[in-house]
C-alpha cells in the first residue's frame, strides 16, 4: 500500500504543477469552457500514459544508452514551448464569433505530451524510481494510478480557466491573459533548459 501511495504522490506532484499542458488547459478552459477542453485533457492524459508505459517497458534503457536523444527531445520541446508562447504573445485578443477559434484536440493534447520535456522527465524519473526493473505488473499499476491523477490534475487547470471567463469578455483582457500565459510558457521553457 505504501508503494501505491508513493506512486500517487509522485503522480500528483508532477501532474498538478505548472507546465505547458496545464497552461494550455487553463487557457482553453478560459476561452472555450470545460466541456470543449475535455478533448485536450483526455488526449494529454492518454498521451502521457502511453509515454510512461513505453518508457517502463524499455524505452528507458534506450534513452540511458543514447543521452543525446534525450537532449534532442528536450530541445525540441523547448522550441515548441517557445513557439506556443510567441503565438500567445502576438494574438490580437479578439474572440471569434460563436466560438469558432480553434480548440485543443484529443490528438493535439497527446502530441503535446510527447513534445513536453516535463512529461519525458517525469516519465523517466517515475519509472526509474518505481519500476526500473520493467516488471509489467508494476508498470501497469503505476500507469493506471498516473492516468487517474493526471486526468484530474489537468482538469483542475481547465476548471480554473472557466472561472476566468468572466474577466475575458473584452479583447484587452484576452490579450493580457495571453501575454501572461506566454511569459509562463517561456519560464517553463527556460526552466527545462537548466534541468
Amino acid at each position: 500500500m505504501t508503494l501505491l501511495l508513493s506512486m500517487a504522490a509522485f503522480a500528483l506532484v508532477s501532474s498538478i504543477t505548472p507546465g505547458p499542458v496545464n497552461l494550455v488547459a487553463l487557457g482553453s478552459g478560459a476561452r472555450h469552457g470545460l466541456r470543449a477542453t475535455l478533448a485536450h485533457i483526455t488526449g494529454a492524459t492518454a498521451g502521457f500514459t502511453l509515454l510512461l508505459v513505453l518508457i517502463g517497458m524499455g524505452l528507458y534503457e534506450v534513452l540511458i544508452r543514447w543521452p543525446l536523444l534525450t537532449t534532442g527531445i528536450r530541445l525540441a520541446g523547448v522550441l515548441y514551448l517557445l513557439y506556443l508562447a510567441w503565438r500567445l504573445a502576438t494574438d490580437n485578443g479578439r474572440l471569434q464569433a460563436h466560438g469558432t477559434s480553434p480548440r485543443p484536440t484529443l490528438l493535439g493534447g497527446a502530441a503535446m505530451q510527447w513534445l513536453n520535456p516535463k512529461a519525458w522527465l517525469a516519465s523517466l524519473a517515475g519509472m526509474g524510481a518505481f519500476a526500473a526493473d520493467g516488471d509489467s505488473g508494476t508498470v501497469s499499476r503505476f500507469a493506471l494510478i498516473y492516468f487517474v491523477v493526471c486526468f484530474v490534475s489537468i482538469a483542475c487547470w481547465a476548471v480554473a480557466g472557466t472561472y476566468l471567463q468572466r474577466h475575458l469578455d473584452k479583447a484587452a483582457g484576452v490579450r493580457l491573459f495571453n501575454r501572461v500565459m506566454a511569459v509562463l510558457l517561456t519560464l517553463c521553457a527556460a526552466g527545462l533548459l537548466v534541468e
